[in-house]
């Protein structure tokens, strides 16, 4: 068995999950739990960083890269010495504001806020979500989502956007031929953002969403 597949059972079980329950808090499938506990599938990048942001260990623990869970085990291992071998520090990265989850609010930029990066997940800035539309993709009311800084993403993907001087969370639809784009929301009680034509120029992508830290509830 490969050390993903062991410890990834082992953190679940500690937590007192079930692959159902942890499948949806991350937001991938049970049998896809499954075939990563059994060794039969590697995980992506992406979803490393999800559950190592989750559990709050190292995606190299995760990985069987390293035999500490994370900096303050390691660190009561080695008694935090001087003589202790080098690990980097986590980088930080700015926490921009509020970002809407239901219809586009302003996102004020907190300058002096920033939340620690976990190994593994590429982002440039993250963004707290308000609301409930984005539920069907289990991103709740309140937690941070990273964002990957770049102006297009791939049809399905959930972005950042900007709309004037307002921004909102949502999947991400571009038809060329109609010159019309669909800001889609994962609640079927909001109904998708539709601009096209002159209406495009209103709207900016500030990045993809690769991650999101949910609350613990």
């Amino acid at each position: 068995m490969n050390p993903f597949a062991g410890r990834l059972r082992l953190l679940r079980r500690e937590y007192g999950l079930s692959q159902q329950t942890l499948a949806d808090k991350i937001g991938i499938s049970k049998s896809s739990v499954n075939m990563y506990e059994r060794g039969e599938r590697e995980p992506g990048l992406e979803t490393v960083a999800a559950l190592a942001d989750f559990f709050g260990a190292d995606a190299d623990y995760l990985l069987g890269k390293s035999p500490y869970r994370n900096k303050n085990e390691w660190l009561a291992a080695t008694g935090g010495g001087a003589e202790a071998p080098a690990r980097p520090a986590g980088r930080r990265i700015p926490l921009l504001g509020d970002i809407a989850c239901g219809e586009p609010i302003f996102a004020q930029e907190e300058h002096e806020n920033y939340v620690e990066l976990s190994d593994g997940i590429r982002a440039d800035f993250c963004l707290r979500a308000k609301g409930d539309s984005m539920i069907g993709a289990h991103i709740r009311d309140g937690d941070i989502v990273f964002i990957r800084r770049q102006e297009m993403v791939r049809n399905g993907e959930i972005a950042a956007v900007i709309i004037d001087d307002t921004a909102t969370l949502k999947r991400v639809y571009y038809d060329p031929e109609k010159s019309r784009l669909i800001l889609a929301a994962e609640n079927p009680r909001y109904a998708p953002l539709v601009y096209s034509g002159a209406e495009l120029e209103q709207a900016r992508i500030l990045g993809k969403a690769v991650a999101c830290q949910s609350l613990i509830r």
